[in-house]
């Protein structure tokens, strides 16, 4: 394992981020995935001057690193950040990115995760996500429904979307690692209609029949939240953070053929064939709501509509 590891790990560095010798590279990981952390920090090392900070693991997705962390982060041309917790919508994130830094995060990685889905065509997923993200700029609204009963549309008017191809060359940019999406923000207070949730969401594994999330969406927020036990786990993470965790925050799909439904959702909404609707913070996105914590739903086999033309059928793309 470790040998598929590293050469993973030569594929975000070399490939994905093309760290070059007179670069500065910082690693932050948790004492959950110190070990993935030390597979980047010691392939980064090799090339350039590397440093790896690790922190206590965040409570939730979105919670921001230490300050003394975050100031750190805009001093160094790259930054990897395998954690257990995403500090992928974090203003320490964006004020990096803002100050110039490229920026990869690998939340919740597993190893099999890592030796899978990095090792891809990333050039195939740059060109599949750039054209689906060039198809969401265009739209000025959106439906996504599933046979599990989602039937949700919203405005994209005026939204730009964005592709998360992995290749990440230039400074200021931002990717996850495995990458292979195009996302944007819904505008705000437009979505309306049902979501079901029957992939995966937060840490709940991949959902069984009988513990799909049913969520009521009105006025670009979830209303209601119902089901079994996961839907309970859902509800119990985002009540702390009051109502912003609730906002219909990212239409996103998945352009990564090698990813799978594993109940990852690093990797989960990667998938080829998969759409994810996420809620809470959606700033990195395009909107303008900032809260610690945004969660990603897995639908499978969805049908996508802009402006009433299908550009997804059975989770098959057909443009």
């Amino acid at each position: 394992m470790q040998e598929q590891l590293r050469a993973s790990a030569d594929v975000a560095i070399k490939e994905c981020l093309a760290v070059q010798p007179h670069e500065r590279v910082l690693v932050i990981t948790d004492t959950k995935l110190h070990e993935v952390g030390e597979v980047l920090f010691r392939t980064a090392a090799e090339i350039a001057e590397t440093a790896m900070v690790t922190i206590l693991p965040r409570k939730s997705h979105g919670e921001e690193p230490p300050p003394d962390v975050a100031e750190m982060m805009k001093a160094y041309d790259v930054l990897i950040i395998p954690t257990d917790r995403s500090m992928s919508h974090t203003e320490a994130r964006r004020n990096a990115c803002k100050a110039g830094a490229r920026c990869a995060t690998l939340p919740n990685i597993l190893p099999e995760t890592m030796v899978r889905a990095m090792n891809a065509d990333y050039r195939r997923i740059a060109d599949l996500s750039i054209k689906m993200a060039e198809l969401i700029t265009k739209a000025t609204s959106a439906q996504v429904t599933t046979p599990a009963g989602t039937d949700l549309s919203f405005s994209l008017d005026g939204m730009t979307g964005i592709a998360d191809t992995g290749i990440l060359h230039k400074p200021g940019g931002f990717t996850n690692l495995p990458a292979g999406e195009a996302y944007s923000a819904p505008v705000e207070g437009t979505a309306r209609g049902t979501l079901v949730i029957d992939g995966a969401i937060a840490d709940t594994g991949v959902l069984s029949p009988d513990d799909h999330i049913h969520i009521d969406v009105e006025n670009g927020y979830a209303v209601t939240i119902s089901g079994g036990k996961s839907a309970e786990y859902l509800l119990s993470i985002m009540e702390p953070h009051g109502k912003k965790a609730f906002n219909i925050a990212e239409l996103g799909i998945g352009t990564n053929y090698k990813a799978k439904l594993i109940g990852s959702i690093l990797e989960d909404e990667k998938a080829l064939g998969t759409i994810h609707i996420a809620m809470g913070d959606n700033r990195s996105m395009g909107g303008n709501i900032r809260v610690a914590s945004h969660l990603d739903g897995i639908l499978l086999r969805p049908s996508l509509y802009f402006d009433g033309e299908p550009i997804i059928v059975d989770g098959e793309i057909v443009v």
